[in-house]
């Protein structure tokens, strides 16, 4: 079989969540089934990492895709003759964009409807795409992966899609993700707070992920621990009129440290080294950084909305993401009790043993072989 896939998202240095997913599992796939051949379609340049063995032909599709008028032109335009062109017999799409002008068989992954739920959270222009494209793309594709239980009955329920059309293949936690060694200990924490404790959030800085409330949370918080430090990790994807007056209005703004995306490694060392894991997002179709959390051994406080309690179960403490109080009660009842830290970081070892990319893959291409065959 000739299996062609959108690899527009694996970008060398700047891997987040949708290509981190395609990766780890086409570099699984493409190397258990040596019989069938990889087409990888780019939309760029691409990097050798993502080649990932003899039976993949990288190509590349310009124009680059960075606006939705240009997403129109690249799956719409471009890609049906490249799909023609390349024999294809099917079509895999990590990130969910189909083509609707094409007759082969397409597999979207669809991790979330974030933007049919809060529009607003997005700019314009890309939020009317998804809400125009997406229904078409879940109605078009010949089945459906996404990544929760949760997921898979918003696209039911949003979308009107049979149960049976859609595969739900949970999300894996990298291998580099582990406890600090006793040697270990400190050092992040050292680095970034001078050595005090503190409360690490990771994902990019976009309104779903709620971090104007943790700001106003943590500000509330750290009036009673004079020496409580908030960590965020991310990239900043829009920092919206809420975030910026949650900022402004800090009375501890000098206790908040924010470091940009980082490594895998370096986020690895920075989750470990954390007192816990603060994650509020209102909105997640599996929530990544809360498996990573779970398997570096850090207690875990998450938003009580969504796929976060399906991921991380009895391994948590939860709290109303849109309550400030309820966020920054979490954050006291954690720091005042280092029995239920030592708790919730043994049963999150336990509970992140089922995350595996190893099991990402074989789902994903259990859902293509139904396809296939």
């Amino acid at each position: 079989m000739r299996i062609a896939v959108n690899t527009r998202l694996l970008l060398p240095g700047k891997l987040e969540g949708i290509g981190w997913f395609a990766h780890e599992t086409l570099k699984r796939i493409t190397a258990a089934h040596p019989e069938h051949q990889f087409i990888y379609f780019f939309d760029r340049p691409y990097a050798g990492q993502f080649v990932h063995g003899p039976n993949v032909t990288p190509v590349v599709l310009p124009p680059p895709t960075r606006h939705p008028m240009l997403y129109r032109i690249w799956f719409d335009g471009v890609l049906p003759r490249a799909l023609r062109r390349h024999r294809a017999d099917i079509f895999l799409s990590p990130d969910g964009y189909l083509s609707l002008r094409t007759d082969v068989p397409q597999l979207p992954v669809i991790h979330d409807l974030n933007f049919e739920h809060f529009p607003k959270d997005l700019p314009p222009a890309y939020s009317r795409y998804y809400r125009n494209r997406f229904p078409r793309f879940a109605k078009k594709a010949a089945r459906i992966v996404t990544v929760s239980e949760f997921s898979k009955q918003d696209i039911i329920k949003t979308y009107g899609i049979p149960a049976e059309k859609i595969d739900v293949v949970y999300n894996g936690i990298g291998s580099v993700f582990a406890p600090l060694a006793e040697g270990e200990k400190g050092i992040a924490r050292k680095r970034l707070t001078g050595g005090l404790p503190y409360f690490v959030c990771v994902g990019s800085l976009h309104p779903r992920k709620n971090i104007a409330r943790l700001l106003e949370a943590f500000d509330q918080f750290a009036e009673r621990q004079v020496d409580a430090r908030l960590v965020i990790v991310g990239e900043a994807f829009w920092w919206d009129a809420r975030m910026k007056a949650a900022w402004k209005q800090m009375r501890h703004a000098d206790k908040v440290t924010f470091t940009g995306r980082l490594e895998q490694q370096q986020l690895r060392e920075t989750l470990a080294d954390a007192l816990a894991l603060v994650f509020v997002s209102y909105f997640e179709g599996f929530g990544i950084p809360v498996a990573e959390a779970m398997k570096c051994g850090v207690p875990v406080i998450a938003a009580d909305a969504t796929s976060l309690p399906e991921v991380a179960g009895e391994a948590a403490i939860y709290c109303d993401p849109f309550n400030v109080e309820s966020i920054a009660e979490a954050m006291a009842k954690l720091w005042n009790d280092p029995v239920l830290r030592s708790q919730l970081a043994q049963a999150g070892l336990l509970r992140a043993a089922r995350f595996t990319w190893d099991r990402t893959a074989e789902g994903l291409w259990k859902s293509l072989e139904k396809i296939l065959s």
